[in-house]
């Protein structure tokens, strides 16, 4: 059975990376801290050999997210690409694995939960203008009392393998050169290994045999869960969806197109095909 990967260490609601221990929180006395700036699905940082997350003054509106090794960490919205001084906006995709991953991680927390904030002021039930609980994460009506909590979208990533190859596809939706394996968003009812059944059916036309749990990893650029299975090929023929896949194939490990870069839970299932296999 594979190790699981990008599985924090669970300890109180806290995720541990590396050394650094981010603890999530709700409210704090503190005016300054840590500050995730964001726009769009940009983020402010201190440019220099490394990108660094600033510190300062909180503002008024700011969210609080937690502590990261004790530093307070406030999350805030830019309405315009004006970014505060010394800062540059950098598309959050670009710092994946330029930024250190106990920021990324905070980053990514900040840019969902910033989107959940605005995206609920006012109640989805009666229109009211919410407000923010001070004790738990969500936004309530004050008319109707109807709460508004952060979601997020699971989806799964699946390694399928056959006769000691790997399925790797290019997506048709993007213009991103790499090859990579295939994934998509759980439907309502379904479960996650009927998930990955239909997924690689709808876009790649196969059956699936021995699906198996591999890892996941919490992907902030569209809220998701992504959630990591290994599979085998059961039956038969590649049938690629156009509208989904512009290219589907059967790879060997010492013969690989070009995949996504590190750090990525669909690297680590590409990883571990290779490892495994002994190229």
């Amino acid at each position: 059975m594979h190790r699981p990967a990008f599985v924090p260490h669970a300890a109180k609601d806290a995720f541990v990376l590396r050394t650094n221990v981010f603890v999530p929180g709700i409210t704090t006395t503190a005016i300054s801290g840590r500050l995730y700036v964001v726009h769009k699905q940009s983020l402010a940082v201190l440019l220099g050999d490394r990108p660094e997350v600033p510190t300062g003054p909180a503002g008024d509106g700011s969210l609080y997210l937690g502590t990261l090794d004790d530093a307070p960490c406030f999350a805030r919205v830019l309405d315009e690409p004006a970014p505060p001084g010394g800062t540059e906006l950098v598309p959050l995709r670009q710092l994946f694995g330029a930024l250190s991953d106990e920021d990324f991680g905070v980053a990514g927390r900040a840019l969902g939960l910033t989107s959940w904030d605005r995206d609920h002021r006012y109640c989805g039930r009666c229109g009211t203008a919410t407000a923010r609980s001070a004790a738990e994460r969500s936004r309530v009506c004050p008319a109707c009392a109807h709460p508004a909590y952060p979601r997020l979208s699971p989806a799964v990533i699946v390694a399928v393998e056959r006769d000691g190859k790997i399925l790797l596809a290019r997506n048709a939706r993007t213009r991103m050169p790499f090859h990579s394996v295939l994934a998509g968003f759980v439907e309502v009812g379904e479960s996650l290994e009927g998930c990955v059944r239909r997924e690689v059916t709808e876009e790649a036309g196969i059956e699936l045999a021995d699906i198996r749990y591999f890892g996941s990893q919490p992907w902030p650029l569209t809220n998701s869960l992504m959630i990591g299975f290994t599979a085998r090929w059961a039956r038969g023929e590649l049938v690629e969806d156009p509208t989904e896949i512009a290219e589907a194939a059967w790879h060997a490990p010492d013969a690989l197109p070009e995949v996504p870069g590190k750090l990525s839970i669909a690297r680590a299932l590409i990883d571990d095909f290779v490892r495994r296999h002994g190229a």
